[in-house]
């Protein structure tokens, strides 16, 4: 019996030693991300700060369910550590999955007020996990510590789980049902992050003893954050497309790669009346103008074509275009594109571009900004040109 006992007590420390070498490690990696995310350019962001909380979730929930390993020695710290831990864990625990699913909405539509309607309805399910929490500590329902404290499983202890996977399950399909809304590139990053929760989920059923899904969920928010989070340095966060960094970037290496055979096209939009729209509507209007053009230019251009915002209300398209009448073609395709949108439209304003365009002359062996500089000039002349057909019109 004695050789049993200590067997056990032994066991109890290997856990404990082994859950926090893995959740240390864990936190380390969120750390990291947590100091990356606080230097971004667009930290107040919906998107960033959804992943910024789940983040900060993860590594607070991971800290507690550090404490709640602290099984046995019931004379010691040890009975405090394990209980504020559990409790916390199952308070808390359906948290970070709940933030995901807004996460994964955002990202397909864009929209904050789904967001929020979708918060007011999974505040329900949270304030329901609460109270079972709470209620746990009289009827053990989720979970109870025992004299020697050492923690059992209550008869609904799966609830919190069960709430935690739906979120992620939800997320999921939603994902799955509005791929054509998703970039192509940040599809797999989304699909993939239910895979090490819910294999975790899986082994924490069956193994007693056992937690893992903090673990598995900073893999996926590590996933994520390579895939996505980052690239997001590279992309403006109001319209989606890339930003001017990523521009001059891209620019620079199509003007290295071009040769006398092979060059590029650059065509320079800038959107009509932009203030006139902002000032009398207001900027959220502006805004969603702003965003309207870009999902308008996206879908109106090949899919290995380049765009990027190149200031407040201009973007600028890269194509692999060696030829001016398909330079042209490719214009023109712009335009038709722009005139069915607007009679579609329901919007009070109309959308209307200005368009400066020039095929890389690779003989001239002209540097990106004196690049950028003609076809900026080659814009406003056709903006001028049509300011001055307006007048005419009028007059």
């Amino acid at each position: 019996m004695f050789y049993k006992s200590m067997w056990k007590g032994r066991c109890r420390t290997l856990n404990l030693l082994f859950n926090l070498m893995l959740n240390l490690y864990s936190a380390i990696i969120l750390i990291v991300m947590c100091a990356h995310s606080c230097r971004r350019h667009d930290k107040y962001s919906l998107q960033q700060k959804l992943f910024h909380l789940m983040l900060l979730l993860t590594l607070l929930l991971l800290f507690f369910d550090t404490l709640s390993r602290f099984d046995g020695h019931a004379q010691t710290y040890y009975v405090y550590f394990n209980s504020i831990g559990n409790f916390v864990v199952f308070l808390m625990g359906p948290l970070p999955s709940v933030v995901w699913m807004a996460y994964a909405n955002y990202e397909i539509y864009r929209d904050e007020r789904r967001v929020k309607a979708l918060a007011r309805v999974m505040s329900l399910w949270l304030a329901l996990n609460g109270l079972l929490t709470l209620l746990s500590l009289r009827y053990h329902w989720l979970y109870y510590i025992d004299e020697g404290n050492i923690y059992h499983r209550g008869p609904l202890f799966l609830v919190p789980a069960m709430l935690t996977v739906g979120s992620i399950l939800i997320a999921f399909v939603m994902v799955s049902q509005n791929r054509k809304r998703i970039e192509k590139k940040h599809y797999f990053s989304l699909v993939f992050f239910p895979v090490p929760p819910l294999v975790s989920i899986l082994v924490q059923i069956y193994v007693y003893g056992t937690s893992l899904i903090l673990n598995g969920l900073t893999i996926s928010l590590l996933v994520v954050f390579i895939t996505i989070q980052n690239q997001r340095m590279d992309t403006d966060y109001l319209t989606g497309v890339a930003n001017r960094k990523k521009l001059e970037e891209y620019l620079k290496a199509k003007i290295a790669g071009s040769t006398a055979a092979r060059t590029f096209s650059a065509i320079l939009i800038d959107l009509n009346n932009f203030k006139l729209i902002n000032d009398t509507y207001g900027h959220e209007t502006g805004d969603q103008a702003l965003e309207t053009a870009a999902g308008l230019l996206k879908s109106c251009i090949r899919r290995n074509d380049f765009i990027a915002r190149y200031g407040g209300d201009e973007f600028c398209i890269i194509m692999d275009i060696s030829d001016e009448e398909d330079l042209i073609a490719a214009t023109e395709n712009l335009s038709r594109c722009l005139d069915l949108h607007n009679q579609v439209s329901d919007k009070p304003y109309k959308i209307s571009f200005s368009m400066g365009y020039s095929v890389y002359d690779f003989k001239t062996h002209l540097t990106p900004e004196a690049f950028q500089k003609k076809i900026d000039l080659l814009m406003y002349e056709n903006k001028n040109k049509q300011k001055s057909r307006k007048i005419k019109l009028e007059a």
